[in-house]
């Protein structure tokens, strides 16, 4: 047979020019706080970046409930369990059992087929589905939505990416280090259109830890009926906030009590150390069971060229875990176990700098909730409990409590201090 002729030499890369064009964009504020964490060498060195649980020797924590459910799950693999592809929308049995832990067992909405819910790639996932949802089927005057001054890093870009004008409204007082609900209720009543979509934290507020009291949320939610603001709720922390899933829902079914239709996005990362497996939901509170169906059917048609269906696995985990008294049962306790790590840690640290004389007032430390913590530390103080000191953190002074511990609590407590007193504000 004749030889085949010598492929031609390739062209030098040069000539190659097709992403040349391409700039490298500047890394993740959060994961690159992380990256440069795991290149430091210092065994001093923490990590209080990532939103992630820790123990109290600072490692990941799988839950007792998970490990629990991952044997049941294994034990039925490739009987009641294969690997096919699930629903668009995820199992029906998960629809159900999530919506009842956000809701409540008794919701008559549930009980009515009111909510068109979809199972989603966690709090990120439902989050793009409801801003494609709202660009796509919502009137174009509704097409901009509110958050919180400030909010989750993403949030911002999620909805500017599904097409969605992004305001803002005040929610953080710096001098008190707390809560502007006058500045909130004044841009709700003066400032957001009527009609307009509103971004709520459903408790936990990430990055400030700071939420309004039961009395503030209901003026809020009486304003925002008032003037037809239709909520986008995100809760990425029911139980882990207070300990209790009942207290930490209390927002959500404040507005559902009150009558409105609005958007719930719900993620299993924080609450079930779930992190990796990407699971959440997406609620839709509609005002009758035909108009729930109209959205789910068309909620599917966003998600179906967009990842087509969601992954299994996490869907079966919660499942069995919501599922199952005994299992729901050892959540709980769990969840009251990690709830107050974080709560003694907040009272540890805000002790410690009170204690040292450290400048400034410290009460806000424990007067937040959840996982994160505003500081108050300036950037110029970040910059140094990094650099100094190998305390990695958001330069907006934001931790995440869950990377202190007994161990290392002291160390960052003389950090704080040193920084502050070579860095006054």
């Amino acid at each position: 047979a004749k030889a085949a002729p010598p492929l031609a030499p390739s062209p030098p890369c040069s000539a190659m020019a097709l992403f040349d064009h391409v700039a490298t964009a500047p890394p993740d504020p959060i994961l690159g706080t992380s990256i440069a964490y795991n290149a430091d060498t210092d065994p001093r060195k923490i990590n209080l970046g990532i939103g992630a649980y820790r123990t109290e020797v600072g490692k990941p924590y799988v839950l007792d409930c998970v490990q629990k459910a991952e044997e049941k799950v294994l034990a039925e693999t490739g009987t009641s369990v294969n690997k096919e592809y699930s629903t668009i929308d995820g199992p029906p049995k998960l629809k159900t059992l999530t919506q009842q832990l956000i809701f409540g067992d008794d919701c008559p909405a549930v009980a009515e087929g009111r909510i068109a819910s979809t199972q989603a790639l966690s709090g990120t996932g439902s989050l793009r589905v409801v801003g494609e949802f709202i660009k796509t089927f919502m009137k174009p005057e509704s097409h901009e939505i509110w958050v919180s001054n400030p909010t989750w890093g993403n949030h911002n870009a999620i909805f500017a990416k599904s097409g969605l004008a992004v305001k803002t409204y005040p929610y953080y007082k710096p001098e008190t280090r707390g809560f502007d609900f006058e500045g909130m209720l004044g841009a709700l009543k003066a400032d957001v259109p009527e009609g307009a979509h509103v971004l709520l934290h459903a408790c936990a507020h990430n990055p400030t830890g700071v939420d309004p009291t039961e009395e503030q949320w209901r003026e809020i939610a009486a304003v925002m009926k008032e003037r037809n603001l239709v909520p986008v709720m995100d809760s990425a922390y029911q139980g882990y906030a207070s300990g209790s899933l009942d207290k930490d829902a209390f927002a959500t079914r404040l507005f559902m009590s009150m009558g409105f239709e609005f958007y719930m996005c719900q993620s299993f990362a924080k609450n079930l150390g779930l992190y990796g497996e990407r699971i959440g939901m997406l609620h839709v509170v509609c005002g009758s069971a035909d108009a729930a169906k109209a959205v789910l059917s068309q909620l599917k048609m966003v998600i179906r060229p967009m990842y087509s269906s969601p992954p299994i696995h996490g869907a079966l985990l919660v499942e069995r875990i919501l599922g199952d008294p005994d299992s729901l049962a050892a959540w709980k306790t769990e969840l009251t176990g990690m709830a107050d790590r974080i709560l003694e840690v907040r009272s540890l640290l805000r002790k410690g700098l009170e204690e040292k004389g450290t400048p400034g007032t410290w009460n806000h430390i424990t007067d937040q909730i959840g996982m994160f913590s505003y500081t108050g530390l300036t950037e110029q103080q970040c910059e140094r409990l990094i650099g100094e000191h190998h305390i990695y953190l958001l330069k907006s002074g934001r931790i995440s409590l869950a990377g202190l511990n007994k161990g290392n609590m002291q160390y960052m407590v003389d950090s704080v201090d040193e920084v502050v007193r070579a860095c006054p504000a």
